[in-house]
């Protein structure tokens, strides 16, 4: 298997070793042999036949058309390779990484991914049988179809073919056999089929133009070439003809026709002086895509020069001239002032008559153009007018093809490239000035030579398999298709029982040795021809690797690569691939196996690091490889060289810190604008960076690191910049003095080492701002003369400051002052507003005019102002400043308003209105504030909006509190958006009320708030009457005398259970005593020690829960509704009042007060 060296492919495909037979070297000591690297698209040459691929030809038309492809950009990408060498950012498929500085790291050009994409597709599909074994004829190389020669070199048309045996040439020429032995000048080389026309001993090589085809034939078949269409060059002389001057009206259209003799290929048009001088070309003088020279309208200065057209032929590389024109205008304006060349009404100064656009080509308002699939279409509109008209392209129905689609010729071209059939329609130009617009239409119809959609290849067969050639081709109009075999039509062919053929598809079943031929289809029609050869062979070989063996692969850690198994055998082989001896087959996952042997790993990673074998087998037995994969650390600059700016004579250092596999040797290098730098005196190289001593100019530029191995590269780029900002421009000069423009001309100052990229030019006036310079306009760095456009009634002085990348110059010294004269306002202030800051009242402002804007003296200002949607008139007032208010205006109302400008030569142009709001004031409250109270979780809020806002309303505030009785919770303020009229509170307990308070909002502040309260829940009336009842003053006083019974109690209680202790009781109990009871059953109640502690009532939180105090015997538990009760004479004969269900407890037993009716009564 051929290999390419392709550095730059190494980090895919890897690196590949000498087979081990040479290896020895490197176990001797000896330096090993120089590494051959394998490219991703070698398959091309070491392809292999795939029968079941051509079996099933009809089902893998779209990947044969991918291989086509994939092969010249394979073939693309070799050339780019080579010629990008070490200057390539990276190797493909290497991941990106880190930051990257300025031109440091360049993505690989789009082509190097479409290459790669389609290499692997071509993995699938190419055909290729050893050498050393028999084969029919295959066309390797020729001559393309359109052959033009140069008539002073010999003619060569070449036609070379492989086959085994080699194969024998002959040519057809028109159709008839070409004798090559009877012509003495004509020659075929030997081993090929090219021909060779020797024209030194004489001879005309017109003789020898017409069409060739060249057939390479063996025992096996025959091939055929193209239809090779010979032309040679042709360069006639122009013929002499005199030119009379032409005589033109200024502001006239004007054609200079060009009409070059006929030449092939066509010449290349240029126009040109007698004096070789180019003409200037801009959207008013252009040549056509014929060559033709067009004038929009023509001007004095152009019968300043001669025009000559010129025609450059390709292959003797001469240039003929023809005789030249001179144009004579005539004028109403004899003079060529050149201040009327930048005068904004340019054609009026001079008297020419302004008109309508026509069109000079094409003519008319419609056309149509034809154009090939593929090729480039150009359509052209050029137009006369004055003043000079712009061309605008539209396409019916649709955009342009904005990937396609350019404009050329300061937009009279329009080029759409590789056109497909999307791109018919109707196109049209339309061609406008201020007089008007005209439009042509260009009606385009895509028509198409043959294209394949399934191009026959190869096919091998065992004996006694099946399989099929597909010939599919489209086009426009719908190609013929014709299959010969061996040169000659299929029908005339000997009769094969084995073969069927069906439309564009040949049919082979049951094949014999004696099948073997090679076919060709043709397909045309009236825009061309497709040729296609594909031979058929039958063979019966084992199994055999084409590939050296025992091959060492070196890639880089997280690269896609592949190891190629390059078999071949008939019948086809079932390969598999197995790593370091184990069963199991290599197949899916970060593994895949395509049909021509190659094992592709998506992702190199260390564990993939081992030996892969082979293994190839059919009924004829078997044959194996093995590749020998090693995984090497990627090279990385991990500290880059960053840009810097220095001034002369300081030392600069760029760093280059480099991780690379310790394995594999490293080389660091340096470029200087992309080419190899120098290291001299002043420069010292080490291994992680590059310093430079005494920076001079020279020094300026980019510098790369590149950190190389055998298998991969980094490089970081960084910019070195030397400082030297620009000396300031001089001798600035006023021409060319119009009323709104004058010329500027500078002189520009020294660029020190860093071009001037830009001028800008400032301007002082002496009225409003003396002294404050300001920016004018700004210019590329190539010009030093400008025309700059001026206000009237200004004093204007001019400077010019110079700009390169390093910075600016300082400014250049004033020139002459120059004052405009005076104008009405062409404009009137911006930003005008109209907004209240009191309530009562509405400040006009605006922005006031620049003294480029007053164009007068005595600037002011008419400011206008109404209610609007009112018929009342205007109010009006003059003002000097940049402010007005309005008083007593009502509040929050819309007034229009407008602002005029005015000076000493008049007023401005009539305003635009502008509508602005008197003062806004506090919104009033809310309507219809409603809180309603689904369920004890929720609280619903709604409210409609305030019936005068008094403004822009910006929210609503929403306060609220939870109370309880007496007891207040922390207030929680809710900031609403103005569009809201609902919100939901979710209550915290059920026990507690709400009491919500509501107000608008706008610039101002808050409005007249609205209070509600939230319902009493069902369940707790008697919590909040009892809360209600608490706040009376007679109700504190009886709770008052109450305590002070119950303390009375407590204390007889008390003396008592001192004197004996035990109160029988239980025969006046009407209930047995509760489980909770803790007395024992001899029927007397003994107090303890916890009876003792004072009685604690229970505590109401806010959120209603009552919560009980140490122990659940407390007085509240025997009140007046209870069973439990005192007796006259003192003795307890209640007992614990059974309690009530928790969730009534929580509500109630609060609320409970202990009777103190017997406690008196115990007392009497």
């Amino acid at each position: 298997m051929r290999r390419r060296a392709a550095r730059g492919a190494a980090g895919d495909a890897g690196e590949v070793a000498a087979p081990a037979a040479d290896s020895s070297d490197s176990a001797q000591g000896r330096s090993p042999s120089p590494w051959r690297l394998i490219d991703l698209c070698a398959i091309w040459d070491a392809g292999v036949y795939l029968p079941s691929a051509a079996r099933n030809g009809a089902s893998s038309g779209v990947a044969r058309r991918r291989l086509n492809e994939a092969e010249k950009l394979c073939s693309v990408r070799e050339a780019q390779l080579k010629r990008l060498k070490v200057t390539r950012p990276r190797v493909l498929g290497s991941r990106e990484r880190g930051r990257v500085p300025r031109m440091a790291r360049q993505p690989p050009p789009p082509w190097v991914h479409a290459a790669f994409l389609l290499c692997l597709l071509s993995l699938g599909g190419a055909i290729e049988i050893p050498m050393d074994l028999t084969q029919p004829p295959t066309i390797t190389k020729q001559s393309v179809k359109d052959h033009i020669v140069d008539p002073r070199d010999n003619i060569l048309i070449e036609c070379e073919a492989k086959g085994n045996p080699a194969p024998s040439f002959h040519w057809t020429r028109n159709s008839r056999f070409f004798n090559i032995a009877k012509d003495p000048r004509v020659s075929m080389r030997r081993r090929s089929g090219t021909l060779v026309i020797d024209f030194r001993s004489g001879g005309r090589p017109e003789e020898y133009e017409g069409e060739y085809q060249c057939f390479a034939r063996n025992k096996f078949g025959t091939a055929l070439s193209n239809r090779i269409r010979l032309q040679v060059s042709k360069s006639p002389l122009w013929p002499k003809e005199n030119l009379d001057p032409v005589v033109v009206q200024e502001g006239a259209p004007l054609t200079l026709q060009c009409n070059p003799p006929p030449g092939l290929p066509s010449p290349v048009i240029f126009w040109m002086s007698s004096s070789m001088e180019p003409i200037t070309q801009d959207k008013r003088v252009s040549q056509g895509h014929n060559g033709d020279l067009y004038f929009s309208n023509v001007m004095l200065q152009d019968m300043q020069t001669d025009y000559s057209c010129n025609a450059r032929f390709h292959f003797t590389h001469t240039i003929q001239q023809k005789n030249p024109f001179t144009l004579k205008v005539l004028t109403n304006h004899p003079y060529n002032d050149s201040s009327l060349r930048n005068h904004p009404d340019m054609y009026s100064a001079r008297g020419v008559a302004e008109r309508t656009p026509s069109f000079m080509y094409p003519q008319g308002t419609a056309s149509s153009q034809m154009v090939l699939r593929g090729m480039d279409l150009l359509l052209e509109c050029i137009a006369s007018g004055v003043p000079t008209p712009d061309i605008a392209w539209y396409k019916k129905g649709g955009d342009l093809p904005s990937d396609k689609a350019k404009f050329e010729n300061f937009n009279k071209a329009l080029r759409i490239t590789n056109v497909s059939e999307e791109d018919s329609g109707e196109y049209f130009c339309l061609a406008s000035n201020k007089m008007g617009s005209i439009r042509h239409t260009i009606s385009v119809r895509v028509k198409a030579a043959p294209y394949w959609l399934d191009e026959p290849k190869n096919l091998i067969l065992a004996p006694g398999e099946d399989g099929r050639l597909v010939c599919r081709a489209n086009g426009n109009p719908k190609p013929t298709v014709q299959w010969m075999v061996n040169g000659e039509p299929l029908q005339s062919a000997p009769p094969n029982p084995n073969r069927e053929v069906a439309g564009d598809t040949i049919i082979f079943r049951d094949t014999q040795i004696s099948s073997r031929a090679v076919y060709q289809c043709n397909t045309s029609n009236e825009h061309g021809y497709l040729l296609a050869n594909a031979f058929v062979s039958v063979l019966d070989v084992p199994p055999r690797m084409l590939s050296p063996r025992n091959q060492l692969i070196r890639v880089i850690l997280y690269n896609r690569t592949r190891l190629d198994c390059p078999f071949f055998g008939s019948p086809i082989p079932t390969l598999r691939w197995f790593k370091n001896g184990q069963g199991s087959n290599l197949d899916g996952g970060n593994y895949h196996v395509y049909e021509n042997g190659s094992l592709e790993i998506k992702m190199i990673r260390k564990e993939d690091q081992g030996i892969y074998t082979c293994v190839a087998t059919n009924i004829l037995g078997k044959a194996e490889n093995q590749v020998r994969l090693e995984v090497k650390d990627p090279t990385r600059i991990y500290r880059m060289p960053e840009d810097q700016v220095a001034k002369r004579g300081t030392t600069v250092q760029l760093e280059c810190r480099v991780k690379h596999d310790p394995s594999l040797k490293l080389t660091v290098s340096w470029l200087k604008d992309d080419e190899p730098l120098y290291i001299g005196n002043r420069m010292k190289k080490e291994d992680d960076s590059l310093t430079i001593f005494g920076v001079a100019e020279r020094d300026q530029g980019s510098y790369t690191c590149v950190a190389s191995t055998e298998l991969d590269q980094d490089l970081a780029k960084a910019y070195l910049t030397v400082l030297g900002r620009p000396d300031r421009p001089r001798d600035l000069e006023l021409t060319d003095l119009a009323e709104r423009s004058v010329r500027l001309t500078w002189i520009p100052g020294d660029a020190n080492n860093s071009p001037i990229t830009d001028y800008v030019v400032q301007f002082e006036e002496d009225q409003f701002q003396p002294g404050v310079w300001h920016d004018h306009s700004k210019y590329p760095g190539s010009v030093n003369s400008a025309v700059l456009r001026l206000s009237p009634y200004v004093n204007y002085q001019f400077r010019v400051i110079a700009i390169n990348e390093v910075g600016s110059s300082h400014p250049s010294l004033p020139s002459e002052r120059y004052r405009t004269s005076g104008a009405p306002p062409e404009s009137n202030p911006g930003d005008v507003k109209g907004e209240g800051t009191r309530k009562n009242n509405m400040e006009i402002t605006w922005t006031p005019m620049n003294a480029t804007s007053a164009f007068g003296p005595n600037l002011r200002y008419i400011v206008k102002w109404r209610r609007r949607e009112t018929r009342e008139a205007w109010n009006n007032v003059t003002v000097w400043g940049s402010r007005y208010v309005v008083g007593q205006t009502p509040v929050y109302v819309p007034y229009e308003i407008r602002v005029q400008a005015e000076n000493d030569f008049g007023k401005g142009p009539e305003p635009e209105s502008v509508i602005g709001y008197s003062g806004e004031d506090l919104p009033s409250a809310p309507r219809r504030f409603r809180v309603r109270q689904p369920n004890l979780e929720t609280i619903n809020l709604e409210w409609d909006h305030p019936e005068h806002p008094n403004g822009i309303m910006i929210g609503y505030t929403l306060k609220y509190v939870a109370f309880n009785g007496t007891k207040v919770g922390k207030q929680i303020v809710e900031n609403l958006s103005p569009n809201q009229t609902k919100f939901t509170v979710q209550r915290t307990d059920p026990v507690s009320r709400y009491r919500f308070t509501l107000s608008a909002r706008t610039q101002v502040g808050s409005g007249e708030a609205v209070t509600e309260e939230s319902p009493a829940p069902p369940n707790e009336a008697y919590t909040n009457n009892q809360a209600d009842i608490a706040t009376q003053g007679w109700f504190i006083g009886l709770m008052c005398a109450i305590a002070l019974l119950v303390l009375i109690l407590l204390i007889v209680c008390f003396i008592k259970r001192s004197r004996g202790g035990k109160y029988p009781v239980r025969e006046k109990k009407d209930v047995p005593l509760g489980p909770e009871d803790p007395k024992e059953e001899d029927g007397s109640f003994d107090y303890s020690d916890e009876d003792n502690k004072p009685l604690q009532g229970s505590q109401t939180s806010l959120d209603g829960t009552i919560k009980q105090q140490e122990s659940d015997d407390s007085l509240v538990d025997y009140g007046e509704g209870g069973e439990g009760q005192f007796n006259e004479d003192g003795s307890f004969i209640g007992q614990y009042t059974v309690k009530k269900d928790k969730e009534e407890t929580e509500g109630n037993e609060s609320s409970e007060a202990t009777s103190p009716v017997n406690a008196i009564y115990s007392l009497a």
